[in-house]
């Protein structure tokens, strides 16, 4: 668990129940079916600090609410870094009419899932995805 870590990155921004959130994370990961959590770094920021990451790694020039990078080493440990826009959750959670929690909690665990496995960039792949989301959102006992 001492393995999650969270950090900002050009924002002023407290994660709360962070200990809780890694709990959930970690039984997501042991529920997906993978022995271990390697350093899983979750990365909050602004929306211009991850629109560079997203242009200068992955050569897209748009606004995103997260970008995950698997540093994976072994086929049964999650490990990886997961930059989160915190602006872009806020901007969500409005558009959809979500908490901003909820919005927040459901990108951890699309990254999270990513790191599993779980693509999405096609549609029938995205609807597993998001099904994955709603699972493990509805796990949580926070």
């Amino acid at each position: 668990m001492k393995s999650i870590l969270f950090f900002t990155e050009d924002i002023d921004f407290k994660l709360k129940e962070k200990g809780k959130i890694r709990q959930w994370i970690a039984d997501a990961i042991k529920a997906e079916g993978f022995k271990r959590v390697g350093e899983l770094s979750f990365i909050l920021c602004s929306d211009a600090y991850l629109l560079e990451i997203n242009k200068e790694y992955l050569n897209h020039d748009t606004y995103t609410d997260i970008v995950t990078f698997d540093s994976s080493e072994d086929e049964d440990t999650i490990a990886g870094d997961i930059f989160i826009s915190v602006e872009r959750i806020q901007e969500n959670a409005q558009k959809f009419k979500v908490d901003e929690r909820d919005e927040l909690h459901r990108v951890i665990i699309h990254g999270v899932m990513h790191l599993c496995g779980y693509p999405d960039k096609k549609p029938a792949d995205k609807a597993k995805m998001t099904a994955k989301e709603d699972e493990y959102l509805g796990k949580r006992n926070f």
